[in-house]
């Protein structure tokens, strides 16, 4: 089975209605070039100082303009739409959000959510600081979901860098994982391709990185690089620098003939540590 796949990379700022209008556009020249399935960054509509909203900027998905827009596109074209991530409420601890992953079928209907497990708190050498944990509340589950090409694993950005989340989402079924991002440009360079393309190979799936791009509020760098990614390790598409839109298709039987040449899925074997 095959279909298109599409990577939307943004340069999203602080003002919600500039960012949709900027984005939109973006989702819409994808499914005009045919994409079954359109993937948007992290932080989709809106990247504030520190990069996430704050809880006083927070609107629910049924109500968010950026949502409601991209449903209209999913539904006069039939395409799915994963919206990489907006803040959520976390109704549980007052005053705190979630970082989370909004899905939309090919009617336009919300189809799932995915909360982001592990949050970017650290200190680069470049002096950057990011705590992400200061606002956000970490999730507590993975995501697996049925598309009508195969089953996705969901994730956001440093998901990346704790590969047995992939691992158990591809033994639990995942043969395309999507990693909404908006990377620093400092640990992109480094990073970003090494990373996306080991998840690709050691689990024999697609992998769709929609990404943010140049400098937002703050002073803070995002790489770019969207990548589409397949279960080979070969990239299909890299938006490189710059707004716009990469396709990619995907044929299915990829994944059954290089699980078929290297089953390492099926070769995890328990072990301890002396």
């Amino acid at each position: 089975m095959k279909f298109t796949a599409a990577c939307i990379q943004s340069n999203c700022q602080d003002d919600l209605a500039a960012n949709v209008a900027q984005v939109i556009p973006l989702v819409r020249e994808a499914a005009d070039k045919g994409a079954n399935f359109i993937a948007l960054p992290e932080n989709a509509f809106l990247i504030e100082e520190h990069g996430i909203p704050t809880y006083q900027d927070v609107i629910a998905p049924e109500e968010h303009p950026g949502v409601l827009a991209c449903a209209e596109i999913a539904k006069q074209y039939g395409a799915w739409i994963l919206i990489g991530s907006l803040a959520v409420v976390d109704e549980l601890n007052a005053g705190r959000i979630y970082n989370t992953s909004v899905l939309l079928d090919a009617t336009g209907a919300i189809h799932t959510f995915y909360k982001k497990i592990h949050l970017f708190d650290v200190d680069l050498a470049n002096g950057e600081s990011y705590r992400e944990s200061k606002r956000v509340s970490p999730g507590a589950s993975g995501r697996l979901v049925e598309l009508p090409w195969g089953k996705m694993g969901l994730s956001i950005c440093y998901d990346i860098r704790f590969p047995h989340l992939y691992r158990q989402l591809s033994k639990a079924g995942a043969d395309l994982l999507a990693v909404p991002a908006a990377f620093t440009k400092v640990t992109g360079e480094a990073h970003w391709h090494v990373l996306l393309r080991a998840r690709a190979i050691e689990n024999g799936a697609f992998v769709f990185a929609p990404a943010q791009w140049g400098t937002h509020p703050g002073k803070r760098l995002t790489y770019g690089h969207s990548l589409i990614i397949d279960p080979w390790g070969r990239i299909l598409a890299d938006a490189g620098e710059g707004v716009g839109v990469i396709t990619a298709e995907i044929d299915m039987d990829e994944v059954r003939a290089v699980r078929g040449r290297i089953p390492s899925l099926n070769h995890d074997r328990e072990f301890v540590i002396e």
